[in-house]
Order: C-alpha cells, then structure tokens, then sequence
C-alpha cells in the first residue's frame, strides 16, 4: 500500500500527529470543562487512550497502522459528552493545529473528519 498522497503523509506521518495528539491532549486536559474525562486516570490508561487516539487517526487518514480499539460510538457511550463540550474541543483542535502550523488544506481534511465522527461521540 503506498501512503504518498494520503492525509497521512501530508500530515507528516507516525511522528507529527503523534506530537499533535499529544499536545491536543494536554491541553483538553487542562481545559476546566473538559478535564473531568480524565478525572481519576492513571498514567497508564492516559497513556494508552493516547496511543488509541494516535492508531486510530493514523489508521483512517490512510497511514501504515492498524486500529485495534472500540469503535466511537462503543467508547464514548456513557460519559455525557455534550454540544458545549463538542464545541470546546473543536476550538481546541483547532488551536493545536494553528500551533503545528498545519497548511489550511490539511487543516480543513482534518477538521471535516473529526466532523463526521460527532453524531457518534455527542450523547
């Protein structure tokens, strides 16, 4: 499989959307409203749902991984996701990617796939 045109490529690969879910992370985490979804974590499952995350947007923007966890629906059910919160970390997402310097095309592919997973996140 060949990854040269893929979002995945023109993201930076494995190690540029590692550092951004990384730095987006940290920064939800932070957030007032949004830090009680990692309430009560241990580092471990931080840690883990880090590298989920990183799978997962790798896997669907065309890279090289392979996704293994639940789907979006499964994973979020239950925790009281909200409009206000869906909104709050659009702003975020968007400023993590300001802070990467991530071209407007690439931004906008990004954005429009986080999109279209909304309806299964929101409960």
């Amino acid at each position: 499989m060949t990854t040269s045109n893929t979002l995945y490529t023109r993201l930076g690969g494995y190690d540029a959307i590692s550092a951004v879910v990384n730095e987006l992370i940290s920064r939800l985490m932070s957030d007032k409203q949004l830090g009680r979804f990692w309430e009560n974590r241990g580092e471990d499952g931080i840690n883990r749902e880090k590298q989920l995350l990183i799978d997962y947007l790798c896997a669907n923007a065309g890279g090289p991984m392979l996704y293994t966890g639940r789907d979006n629906k499964t994973s979020h059910r239950g925790m009281g996701i909200t409009e206000s919160d869906w909104t709050l970390f659009i702003s975020h997402l968007k400023e993590t990617l300001t802070h990467f310097q991530l071209p407007e095309n690439e931004t906008e592919d990004v954005l429009s796939f986080i999109e279209s997973t909304r309806t299964d996140i929101i409960d």
